[in-house]
């Protein structure tokens, strides 16, 4: 689509009832980010009240009609998702506007391919705008969608705010005055509102011209009545979080086993383990609306009420077909309907099978095919090959969820969102307790696949040639393992660790993991990069198969203010409680090695890390930590997988934790002034 122009989305879909609305941009750097916002708007083009305003305080719309589902890895960089329930958006909203702002004074100028896609409840892609022209603006509108003879449409808008937040929502009638009027903001207020409430009106700061529908309607005179304001929303109700730390046990000696809602040790064959599995999450959907909807909102289904069957029988062909279970969400006398086809313990989903429920589910009108397994899906690459019929109109949405994302979702809940009632996060931690269960099988990724061992030992006696495919496929099982590490580490943290995709401008996912083929083949090295959501740099993740090692690391920069050997020092303190064996290398300006050195030597010398070189100046350092890796290709106790995640653990908890902490301010010490 090109800037003003529209398009009646039933003329591109017949499933576009639900849409899904992907913001996406690149940052050069590596560091830049945006935040989506939606604002629901009347036929005055204002906000009907505050609780219009969906942001990232403010998430979902009670009516279901809207939900920003966070960021998902795309080709490059991350795609900002936004839900679109348009069969239940309120007869009084005539526009939703979408837009994402930036701040600490960052620009959309500095970022680059500023996109906006479309996609249908099927989960295919639609329409695509890209925006060329954002130049120092702080907040920009990339779209809207809107009513118009009975329809739906989406206008490309592409319109900047030099203002950011403040200018987009105090144009659109977003009430920010009151709290700024009385005095300092009080203790419930958001973020969000405090940032807004403190800032100017809003400028148009790219000299783009409006469109005509999409200019705001003038402010009423400060003569004028002013209509009676409803309450604002709160954007933090009561929630029930479990405490990490477990109560004393009243068992009388450590044999005695806690009773568990769903028991993993009577499981015997991998049928009783898919059956369990299947019956366990559905039913946890099903009775947990936060979580049921967390899962389901991803795969374009409505927000609604939510049923979940197992062991159903459909007709197919000579016979009836068994799904492991189906999913129906119900919204305005609509039905989403779901197949589910799982697998656990690591065995694979089979082609032929998940090509029968997806003919079935295009026959009876269904929306999606779902699988589970413990397996990863990388984007651009599918699990399965499945053919679809292009006679039919009706289209099946093919999705895959890991093992790995339903616990990380489970942990996000109940350890660090929260979840409305008590019981519900009693019924989150049984599952996760079942997931977790050696016997459950629900273990997420653990087999690097049968082409690591050739690779490992082509590496070794440097027989392993550029274009081999098993290099390839060993490339794949490391990609699958780093997001199952991110997975991890993310439940842990409670906030996003997304993997960071860099490579050559415009390349596609198979082009970069043929170039990271042929690295592997020249270097022997494994190599990815973490980025943890509200941390400036990223984690670096280095497997030497040549050397058995794997190494963490990750660049901090140097202190502006200050001597260098201040900073060193100041360094050397904050670290204080860091491993012994830490690396520590000084960066330089010029681009040449500097000093390095463990922790342990540095500690009583900090002044090693000072550049000898005349000029030299201090650019950062970085911090290493190097382990054995794991010989094995599985998830054992000498595995690689176990070797990997265990690298990735150690240094976020012994080192990068101490990084986020603001170094403690000495407190002066004042004399005593004995009493006159």
């Amino acid at each position: 689509m090109t800037k003003g122009s529209n398009v009646v989305l039933s003329a591109l879909s017949e499933n576009a009832g639900s849409v899904i609305v992907g913001l996406g941009w690149l940052s050069p750097s590596g560091e830049g980010d945006a935040d989506v916002s939606v604002l629901a708007l009347g036929s005055d083009g204002k906000v009907r009240t505050d609780a219009d305003f969906y942001f990232y305080n403010n998430p979902v719309a009670a009516d279901g009609s809207v939900q920003l589902l966070g960021k998902a890895p795309a080709d490059r960089g991350d795609t900002d998702r936004i839900g679109f329930d348009l069969t239940a958006v309120p007869g009084g909203v005539q526009r939703m506007v979408v837009a994402a702002s930036r701040d600490g004074g960052a620009c959309f100028g500095e970022l680059e391919d500023l996109t906006v896609t479309l996609s249908d409840g099927a989960g295919e892609a639609l329409l695509r705008f890209a925006i060329a022209d954002a130049g120092a603006v702080s907040a920009v509108v990339f779209g809207e969608l809107y009513r118009h003879a009975g329809e739906w449409k989406f206008r490309a808008v592409g319109q900047g705010y030099a203002d950011g937040l403040a200018g987009l929502a105090t144009d659109f009638g977003v009430d920010i005055d009151d709290d700024a009027a009385n005095g300092p903001a009080p203790e419930d207020a958001t973020a969000v509102e405090q940032e807004v409430a403190a800032a100017p009106a809003a400028v148009l700061g790219t000299g783009v011209e409006r469109l005509p529908d999409a200019v705001p309607s003038p402010r009423a005179p400060q003569d004028a009545a002013v209509p009676a304001r409803t309450a604002r929303p709160r954007t933090a109700r009561r929630k029930t979080t479990l405490p990490r730390v477990a109560r004393k046990s009243l068992a009388e000696n450590e044999s005695w086993r806690d009773a568990r809602l769903f028991p993993a040790s009577a499981l015997k064959s991998d049928r009783d383990r898919e059956t369990r599995a299947t019956s366990v999450l559905l039913s946890v959907m099903a009775q947990v609306p936060e979580f049921g909807r967390r899962l389901t909102a991803a795969f374009g289904a409505p927000a609604g009420r939510i049923e979940t069957f197992t062991e159903v029988f459909l007709p197919h062909g000579n016979g009836p077909r068994r799904p492991d279970g189906v999913i129906r969400v119900e919204r305005a006398g609509k039905l989403w309907t779901a197949l589910v086809e799982t697998k656990t313990n690591g065995n694979a989903l089979r082609a032929e099978q998940v090509q029968a429920y997806a003919d079935i589910a295009a026959r009876r009108g269904y929306e999606a095919v779902i699988t589970l397994s413990n397996d990863v899906a990388l984007e651009g690459s599918s699990l399965v090959d499945v053919k679809t019929d292009g006679r039919r109109k009706h289209k099946v949405a093919l999705w895959h969820l890991s093992w790995a994302e339903v616990a990380c979702q489970a942990q996000m809940l109940i350890r660090h969102e929260g979840v409305g009632n008590p019981a519900h996060a009693w019924l989150l931690q049984e599952l996760l307790h079942y997931l977790q269960h050696e016997n459950s099988g629900c273990h997420g990724f653990q087999n690097m696949g049968p082409a690591w061992v050739p690779v490992r030992n082509g590496i070794d006696d440097e027989t392993l040639c550029p274009g081999d495919p098993r290099a390839l496929e060993v490339v794949e099982s490391w990609e699958r393992l780093i997001r199952q590490v991110c997975l991890g580490l993310g439940g842990e943290l409670g906030r996003k660790v997304l993997p960071v995709q860099r490579g050559k401008r415009g390349a596609g996912p198979g082009e970069r993991r043929s170039a990271q083929a042929d690295q592997l083949c020249a270097q022997g090295r494994l190599q990815a990069e973490l980025r943890i959501e509200g941390n400036t740099g990223v984690l670096a993740v280095s497997a030497d198969l040549r050397t058995g090692r794997v190494r963490v690391s990750t660049e901090i920069p140097a202190p502006e203010q200050g001597s260098a050997l201040t900073g060193v020092k100041r360094l050397v303190r904050r670290l204080a409680d860091a491993p012994a064996d830490l690396h520590v290398e000084t960066l330089v300006d010029s681009g040449a090695g500097g000093p390095r050195g463990t922790l342990e030597r540095l500690r009583p010398e900090p002044a090693d890390l000072l550049p000898t070189g005349d000029g030299a100046r201090i650019a950062g350092f970085r911090l290493s930590l190097l382990r054995g890796m794991g010989s094995g290709r599985g998830n054992a106790e000498s595995g690689f997988i176990r070797s990997v995640d265990d690298a990735v653990q150690r240094f976020h908890t012994h080192v990068v934790v101490h990084l986020d902490r603001a170094p403690a301010r000495r407190t002066p010490v004042r004399e005593a002034v004995p009493a006159r």
